[in-house]
């Protein structure tokens, strides 16, 4: 039996700073990709984890977090001469703000040789992120590897834009995500990395423009304004689900495991969609990237009330 859903990636310790002490940080979990896999496998679908960690606690932890939360670990590597990624979580007036510890990290040497080629062409779906291209050479060359073979064995690639310009120049994240996009057939962009990616700012054109690289489903994340929906033969806005937010420390990537996850479960895009924006509002009321992230029974009990109020 396939896994649903593979993804490729670099994960992270997370450190969050208290609210009621600005001197005590909470160690928790991040990482795009590894936030996206526990959101996915939290609604329900299977997922896998590609990436490197170190031979140190901090990898050992992400292990146990992933076996816990029912990730396949199968495809993790333990580098024994690489520490695994830190990140730090500061809030202010202004909201959150991020300092990484990352350079040389287990993931950062991921090597074309590494990917468990079988493993993603028997998946449905295999998940990267900008970030997954964009902390060294090598995991960029082996990402763009793994599209491409996904690709060709009818696996399909889902996307999330995720860009971060202290990583790589903007001309080189262009470049790169450009090519990227060729091999992509389920967009999940940000509003603010998309506009700076194509120096876009309307929604359709930014649509439009994703369509044109070949992408069949575009999921262009909104924030507080909820989502917008495109397929080549329709388009619309996905409403918000109020909620009042404390962190949005990975919202974007628990929008895109729930919307993933739901792809996969058969639901159609716009149906995905909504459910994706009530499991991200949700997760933006506890602080972290993976503790506040709602499974699926507490997704689909806000959903059955929201209807309801409608009715």
């Amino acid at each position: 039996m396939s896994i649903d859903i593979l993804a490729y990636g670099e994960p992270l310790v997370e450190f969050n700073q208290q609210p009621d002490d600005p001197s005590r940080y909470l160690q928790g979990f991040g990482g795009d990709t590894s936030n996206f896999c526990i959101a996915a496998a939290r609604q329900g679908a299977s997922t896998g984890y590609i990436c490197a960690v170190g031979a140190d606690t901090f990898g050992e932890r992400l292990r146990a977090l992933w076996t816990q939360e029912r990730v396949d670990t199968r495809h993790v590597r333990v580098d024994p001469s690489a520490p695994t990624g830190v990140y730090f979580v500061s809030h202010d007036n202004h909201g959150h703000r991020f300092d990484y510890l990352r350079e040389g990290s287990a993931a950062s040497r991921y090597q074309h040789e590494h990917l468990p080629l079988g493993a993603i062409a028997a998946a449905r779906y295999l998940h990267l992120s900008g970030i997954s291209l964009a902390i060294s050479t090598s995991a960029c060359d082996a990402g763009l590897d793994a599209m491409e073979h996904a690709r060709k064995a009818g696996t399909k690639v889902t996307l999330d834009t995720n860009l971060r310009l202290r990583l790589w120049s903007l001309a080189r994240a262009r470049g790169i995500m450009r090519e990227a996009l060729m091999l992509t057939d389920v967009c999940l962009p940000s509003w603010d990395d998309i506009t700076v990616l194509t120096g876009l700012d309307d929604r359709d054109a930014i649509v439009d423009y994703l369509l044109g690289c070949g992408i069949g489903l575009v999921a262009l994340k909104l924030g507080e304004e909820g989502s917008y929906v495109a397929t080549p033969e329709s388009r619309a806005l996905v409403p918000p689900y109020p909620v009042k937010p404390v962190d949005a420390t990975g919202a974007g990537d628990c929008f895109g495991g729930s919307f993933v996850a739901r792809l996969a479960a058969g639901a159609d895009p716009f149906e995905a969609a909504r459910y994706a924006n009530v499991a991200a509002a949700l997760s933006t009321t506890g602080y972290g990237a993976v503790a506040p992230i709602p499974d699926a029974q507490t997704v689909l009990g806000r959903l059955a009330q929201s209807v309801s109020v409608i009715a």
